[in-house]
């Protein structure tokens, strides 16, 4: 997938030879080919100060509240705020879509999730939502007090979430993000695996806007852009294996060490977050299911490390992406009150990495 920013195109880290890890890809690299996921974003970009959007995932095209899907959530560092993660702890599963934004527009994502859940048919009757919201800080292109994406913003982020090729780098809730100095936004990534005997997708998508020194499958990214280290990143984790609760929390953890290997500082003032959840449909908490004892399959301890390898490998390259096909953004820095420019990372040099 390419994107064109004026007479410059933007091109995927496999595309110009950067792949990361040893398991392939699923055919869109994406976290849409775990068969059901659905991906949706609003951009909005409005004069010299508004860059910023909502980006949603959804796992499942069905109703969620009613045909719920085991997940669990994993803190690095919990400088941020993760809406609904208590309930997700508490129970291990999830009953909305995911909604990524900015900061201050936490508030106003999780009543777009309360709007949308209550008007799914067979909802009539709710009167109690776990709206789930991640959120990392844009104030550095976005003036980001003008309360938006408004309430009806980011439910168009929602009701255009489709499965298929998702838009990456300067989308959605990336559209004002930083990483490294450079433009940060949405890439995702995936891969397939093979455990007792059975093939299954991981697949990932993360918002990037945070800090440390870059490297670039493993080699140092030189670069003139400040070396940020605070900063945030959500990582969005979706597989259909059948996982229980807590081997999802397992898989979301390995989420971290794909973080680790893109040089990620891991500051006191980060926000590295990792929400994981199954489509795999025999382990959904479905409305009859969860009022009668069951029994429900889980791929055992012993076979799920091909996924946690995956869930590391499918993190490290959606950063990549979101680096790769992000563009250079000019907007407004809410810290100095003074417009702000931030460069893409240069698709030259990492050519030459690569040919390395």
């Amino acid at each position: 997938m390419t994107q064109a920013n004026g007479n410059t195109q933007r091109a995927r880290a496999r595309d110009i030879g950067i792949a990361p890890g040893h398991y392939p890809p699923g055919p869109l690299n994406a976290i849409t080919d775990v068969a059901g996921v659905r991906v949706g974003h609003a951009t909005i970009v409005e004069g010299a100060t508004i860059r910023t959007g909502a980006t949603a995932v959804l796992p499942h095209g069905g109703n969620l509240f009613q045909d719920k899907v085991p997940a669990a959530i994993a803190v690095l560092n919990g400088y941020g705020k993760f809406a609904g993660s208590t309930q997700i702890e508490e129970l291990g599963e999830m009953e909305t879509p995911v909604l990524l934004t900015n900061t201050l527009a936490t508030g106003r994502a999780i009543e777009a999730i309360n709007r949308w859940t209550l008007s799914q048919p067979d909802n009539g009757q709710l009167v109690s939502i776990n709206a789930v919201v991640g959120e990392t800080n844009d104030s550095r292109l976005n003036d980001i007090r003008s309360a938006r994406p408004s309430i009806e913003e980011m439910g168009e982020a929602l009701a255009a979430a489709t499965g298929g090729p998702v838009a990456e780098g300067s989308v959605g809730a990336g559209t004002g993000t930083v990483a490294f100095g450079l433009k940060g936004g949405i890439g995702t990534s995936s891969r397939c695996v093979r455990t007792d005997g059975k093939d299954y997708t991981v697949g990932v998508l993360v918002q990037s806007n945070y800090g440390g020194h870059l490297r670039i499958d493993g080699t140092p990214y030189a670069s003139s852009a400040s070396e940020d280290r605070d900063g945030s990143i959500v990582i969005v984790v979706a597989t259909d294996a059948p996982l229980s609760d807590r081997n999802l929390k397992r898989l979301a953890t390995r989420a971290f060490g794909g973080l680790a290997r893109t040089g990620a500082a891991l500051s006191n003032g980060s926000g590295d977050y990792a929400l994981a959840f199954s489509t795999a449909a025999e382990v959904r908490r479905t409305k009859n299911q969860r009022k009668k004892v069951t029994a429900i399959p889980d791929l055992p301890n012993e076979l799920v490390s091909p996924l946690f390898e995956a869930a590391i490998e499918a993190t490290e390259e959606s950063i990549l992406n979101s680096l790769c096909m992000a563009q250079s953004t000019e907007g407004f820095n809410a810290g100095t009150s003074s417009p702000n420019r931030v460069e893409a990372i240069s698709l030259e040099t990492l050519k030459r990495l690569a040919r390395r």
